[in-house]
C-alpha cells in the first residue's frame, strides 16, 4: 500500500494543473520576441511607407499643380487641409470600428479605400476634383494607424520601447521614396504618373496583410477566446516557444469602442492633455514639411529685405521668380536634394529617442524633444547660408519625428484594449486640426510675416512640452491594460 502513496499526489497535481489559467498578457510575455514579431514589424511597419508617401505627396506635387492651374497660396494650402480634414473625419470612425469589429478588418478596408481614391486623383480634370479626391484619400490614410495598434498588442512589454520607435525607418523610407520619385517623374512623366506610382505600395500591402492574424487582445475582449488561443499557439510555434500551461481566461468586455469612455474620470485629464500634444505635434510636423517647401520655393528666409541672398544664389533662383504674380516656380534638382537631406534628419535622433523613451520615460523624453523643436523653429529666423538652412531643417525634422514617435507609443500604451483604437483614432483625428491649420501658417502667414509664423510654431511646441511634462501616467514598463478602469 505504501508503494501507492504517490497516487494522491499525482491526482492532486493533475487537478491543480487543470485549474491553472493565464491571460493574453502573460502569454505574450511567455512567448517572447521571435520570428513572428520580425515579420509583424516588417509588414505592419510598411504601412508607414504608404502613409508617408501619401502625406508627403502634396509637398512635392504642390508647386507643379500651382503652375498648371495657376493657384494662389491659399488654394495650395487648401489641398493639404482637405487631406487632413478627410483624415480627421474618418479617424474616429475607424477607431470605433476597430474596437468593435477588429483591427485587421479596418486596416484592409482603409488601405483599399486609400489606394482606390489615390489612383482616381491622378485623373483629376480640375483643381476642385483634385481637392475632393485627396480628401477621400485622407479618409483612407486615417485607418493606417491600426497597424501600430496590432504591433503594440503583440509585442512583449520590454520590447515595445525599442521596436515601436524603429518603425520611424519606414516613414522615413516612404518620405525619401516619394521625394526621389518626384525628382525624376515630375519633370518627365508628370505629377499624374507620380501619384499612380505612389499608389503601388498600398496595393501590394493588401496582398500580404493575410499573413498577420487578428489581435489576440482584441479577440479575448470580444469573447472569442478560441481564436485568441489559436493565434497565440501559432505565434508560439513560429517563435519556437510555448504558451503558459492552463486555460486562457480573460474578462469579456461588452462595452468596447465607446467615445464617452475617454471622458471617464480616470482618463479625462490624460485624454485632454494627449489631445493638446497631438494637435501641437501635428501642427509642428506638417508645418516643418510645408515650410521647408516654401523656403526652397520662394527663399523666404533671406529674401525679406528685397535683395538677393546667399541661399538664393546657391540654389540658382532669382528674385524675379519669387515675385511672379502666379508664383509659378517648380523645384530644381538642388531643391529635391535639400528636401532629401533634411528628411533624413527624421532618423538622426532615433537611437537617442529610443534611449530616452526607455530610460527617461515617455513623458520626460517628449518634454525634451518638444522643447528642442521650439528652439529650432526660432533659429530658422537666422539668415544663413544653404548649409546653415539645411542644418536647421535637418534638426527640426529630427525633433518633430521624435515627438511623433513618443506620442504614438504613449497613446497606444496608456489606453486599455477596449478603447485603444478609439483613443488613438480620436487623438489622430484631433491632431489633424493642427495639420489643417499648418498649411495656412506655413504657406500663407509665412509669406506675410516670416518671424510671426515661426514664433507661433515655437509657442505651440512650448505648450506641448508643458503638457507632456505634466501627464498623469507614465507608461514605461507598464503592461497593457485590458479594460478594467480600476487598473489605473
Amino acid at each position: 500500500i505504501g508503494g501507492w502513496s504517490f497516487v494522491p499526489l499525482i491526482i492532486l497535481y493533475l487537478k491543480s494543473s487543470s485549474q491553472k489559467t493565464f491571460t493574453v498578457e502573460e502569454a505574450v510575455e511567455t512567448i517572447g520576441f521571435g520570428r513572428f514579431h520580425i515579420a509583424l514589424f516588417m509588414i505592419m511597419g510598411s504601412t508607414g511607407v504608404v502613409e508617408a508617401m501619401e502625406i508627403m505627396l502634396i509637398a512635392v506635387v504642390g508647386p507643379v499643380i500651382r503652375c498648371e492651374w495657376q493657384l494662389k497660396n491659399w488654394q495650395v494650402a487648401l489641398v493639404t487641409t482637405m487631406v487632413f480634414f478627410g483624415y480627421m473625419v474618418a479617424s474616429v470612425t475607424f477607431g470605433m470600428l476597430a474596437d468593435k469589429f477588429g483591427r485587421c478588418k479596418v486596416l484592409i478596408i482603409s488601405f483599399a479605400w486609400g489606394a482606390y481614391f489615390s489612383l482616381l486623383t491622378s485623373f483629376s480634370p480640375s483643381y476642385i476634383w483634385f481637392v475632393f479626391l485627396r480628401a477621400l484619400v485622407g479618409c483612407g490614410v486615417a485607418g493606417h494607424s491600426q497597424g501600430l495598434i496590432i504591433k503594440t498588442e503583440f509585442l512583449p512589454t520590454k520590447y515595445r520601447g525599442y521596436i515601436l520607435p524603429l518603425s520611424q525607418v519606414f516613414w522615413l523610407s516612404g518620405s525619401l521614396l516619394i521625394i526621389g520619385l518626384a525628382s525624376v517623374v515630375n519633370s518627365t512623366l508628370g505629377w499624374r504618373w507620380l501619384i499612380r506610382i505612389a499608389s503601388i505600395p498600398g496595393i501590394l500591402l493588401l496582398l500580404v496583410f493575410k499573413f498577420i492574424p487578428e489581435s489576440a487582445r482584441y479577440n479575448v475582449s470580444s469573447g472569442n477566446d478560441e481564436a485568441a488561443l489559436a493565434t497565440l499557439k501559432w505565434i508560439a510555434k513560429m517563435n519556437r516557444s510555448v504558451i503558459p500551461e492552463g486555460k486562457l481566461v480573460e474578462t469579456v468586455e461588452e462595452k468596447r469602442g465607446r467615445f464617452k469612455d475617454l471622458f471617464d474620470h480616470k482618463y479625462l485629464r490624460t485624454s485632454l492633455q494627449i489631445w493638446i500634444i497631438w494637435l501641437g505635434i501635428s501642427f509642428a510636423y506638417y508645418g516643418v514639411i510645408l515650410a521647408s517647401a516654401e523656403l526652397l520655393e520662394k527663399d523666404l528666409v533671406c529674401s525679406r529685405g528685397g535683395g538677393g541672398s546667399a541661399v538664393e544664389a546657391e540654389l540658382g533662383h532669382t528674385q524675379e521668380e519669387f515675385q511672379s504674380p502666379c508664383l509659378c516656380h517648380t523645384f530644381a534638382p538642388s531643391d529635391y536634394q535639400i528636401m532629401f537631406i533634411s528628411t533624413v534628419g527624421e532618423i538622426a535622433l532615433n537611437p537617442l529617442n529610443i534611449l530616452g523613451i526607455n530610460f527617461l520615460g515617455r513623458r520626460v523624453s517628449l518634454t525634451i524633444t518638444m522643447g528642442c523643436t521650439a528652439l529650432f523653429f526660432l533659429l530658422l529666423n537666422i539668415c544663413t547660408t544653404i548649409t546653415g538652412l539645411i542644418g536647421f531643417l535637418f534638426m527640426l525634422r529630427a525633433f518633430v519625428a521624435a515627438n511623433f514617435n513618443t506620442i504614438y507609443i504613449y497613446t497606444a500604451e496608456v489606453y486599455p484594449t477596449t478603447m485603444r483604437a478609439m483613443g488613438l483614432g480620436t487623438s489622430g483625428s484631433l491632431c489633424r486640426i493642427g495639420a489643417m491649420v499648418a498649411p495656412f501658417i506655413a504657406q500663407v502667414l509665412m509669406n506675410a510675416s516670416f518671424m510671426g509664423a515661426l514664433c507661433l510654431f515655437a509657442l505651440v511646441c512650448i505648450v506641448c512640452a508643458i503638457s507632456a511634462f505634466t501627464l498623469p501616467i507614465e507608461t514605461k514598463g507598464r503592461s497593457l491594460q485590458v479594460g478594467n478602469l480600476s487598473c489605473f
